[in-house]
């Protein structure tokens, strides 16, 4: 079994038009005919070079529907998780039972999840997490933390967007069942927002962009430092590039 690469999408891998990446690149992304997400071309160089040594596991909480629009040109991507990992694709198929055991974990959050509903015009991702966008993000969460049982489920936002999550349903679990399921000799991990932190604290090694600790400890609710484990990457590079350049020395020494 090859070590796995558990790797955020966006803002990770691709990034949005609204982003400079430089001239040189290719788009990954097509969304009503519209060019909307794009890789360097140095990030696509790495990816072909990693897919040849590590099976990477795109590991998002995009929905299906939102993933599928990617394509990285790297041929066949065999296995993916969306919905913060509730969802596992293997060859482009839904795993059932993946999917099955993810509603029977989040179980006793689902009563929040339909309080959440109440409170807002929502989407409901795959009965599993609630999302919604709104102009006033902070108010809103502080609204939904006053009514919500925080113990059962964790509130974000990401700009405008706000989600309600439960907390079994996060990358970190969702890299524990992937290790329990596929028993690889070793999993890194990378991703660049607050989704992504028990992913990287979950796996072998994790990749962060530059700054991402102090940004982290500034969030009143995450007070402690992230783990040993967990490296930023050096500034004045894309992230992409860095992390994916730290994934093949990490492979180089393990070999």
């Amino acid at each position: 079994m090859k070590n796995i690469l558990c790797v955020d999408m966006d803002n990770t891998i691709i990034y949005s038009y609204k982003h400079d990446i430089g001239e040189k690149k290719l788009n990954v992304e097509l969304y009503n005919g519209r060019e909307i997400s794009f890789i360097s071309e140095r990030t696509y160089s790495l990816l072909k070079e990693v897919n040849d040594k590590m099976l990477i596991v795109p590991t998002s909480t995009r929905t299906e529907e939102q993933y599928r629009r990617i394509n990285l040109h790297i041929g066949a991507i065999p296995y993916a998780l969306v919905c913060n990992g509730g969802v596992l694709l293997v060859n482009g198929e839904r795993d059932k039972e993946w999917y099955y055991e993810s509603l029977k974990m989040i179980a006793e959050s689902r009563p929040q999840l339909d309080k959440a509903i109440g409170i807002l015009e929502v989407r409901f991702i795959d009965e599993l997490f609630v999302f919604t966008k709104c102009e006033k993000p902070d108010e809103v969460i502080k609204d939904l933390n006053k009514t919500l049982k925080t113990e059962l489920v964790d509130v974000f936002h990401n700009g405008e967007k706000v989600y309600v999550v439960p907390k079994k349903l996060n990358k970190g679990m969702a890299v524990k069942r992937l290790r329990k399921k596929m028993n690889p000799g070793y999993i890194l991990a990378a991703g660049d927002s607050e989704f992504d932190v028990s992913m990287v604290e979950e796996s072998d090694f994790g990749c962060v962009p530059d700054g991402f600790g102090k940004m982290f400890r500034l969030k009143e609710d995450l007070k402690e430092d992230l783990k040993e484990n967990v490296m930023e990457m050096e500034s004045g590079k894309l992230f992409s590039e860095a992390l994916l350049e730290k994934c093949l020395k990490k492979e180089a020494e393990l070999t």
